[in-house]
Parts: C-alpha cells; structure tokens; sequence
C-alpha cells in the first residue's frame, strides 16, 4: 500500500521561500510520476506540478512557472517542491501524489489527477 508523507509547510510572508518534500512508501516509486497538488479553502483541488520517474520531464501550471520547481530523489525516495516569491494566493493544502503514468498525473487528455495521495500540508502565505 502506497504512503506518501509530506512535510515543510507552514507561515510566511509573501516574498519568501518554501521547500516541501514528500517521503514515499512505495515499492514502485522510483518508476512511477510524481506530482503536487494544491486546494485553497472553498475552491478545488489544482495541478500544480508533475515529474516523470526518471525526473527528465517536468510540467508546471502557469502561474507557478518561474516560481516552483519540482525534483525527485530515487535513492531516497522523495520528491520535492521548491517555492519561491510566494504569493498570498499560493495559500492552500498541498498534497504529494503519485501515478503509474504521467498521462494520468500532468499529460494526459483528462482531468489531471492520481493513484495515491498524502494526507497534506498547510502553506499560509501573509501578505
């Protein structure tokens, strides 16, 4: 069974720099798509950001390019997001997840989406 733990949110204000990671329990890890997830309060759970297994591939939604960037660490099974210039609206629970696929996860024709989820972690960006 898949266990994604994440790790690193919390307050700061706009301007600042985050750095999220999330730990993986899963034997297929280092072969499967990886990605992040955002839900603000009273909205939708939203794309943020996908890498493929090998970390050759990365995919961002717009109004995270230039700020996020997305790795991944096979040997510790781990991937992370990087935040920068953080804005008040990049406030929301960010979820690491995973796919066997990254059609399913960031390239794919439908909604985006994924096998397995983490529980979560507050980022609370002040302005």
């Amino acid at each position: 069974q898949a266990q994604l733990v994440e790790s690193g949110g919390g307050l700061v204000q706009a301007g600042g720099s985050l750095r999220l990671s999330c730990a993986a329990s899963v034997r297929t890890f280092s072969t499967d798509a990886m990605g992040w997830f955002r839900q603000a309060p009273g909205k939708e759970r939203e794309f943020v950001a996908a890498i493929s297994w090998s970390g050759g591939s990365t995919y961002y939604t717009d109004n995270v390019k230039g700020r996020f960037t997305i790795s991944r660490d096979n040997a510790k099974n781990t991937v992370y997001l990087q935040m920068n210039s953080l804005k008040p609206e990049d406030t929301a629970v960010y979820y690491c997840a995973g796919a066997k696929s990254i059609r399913t996860i960031a390239t794919g024709p439908g909604k985006r989406t994924a096998d397995y989820w983490g529980q979560g972690t507050q980022v609370t960006v002040s302005s």
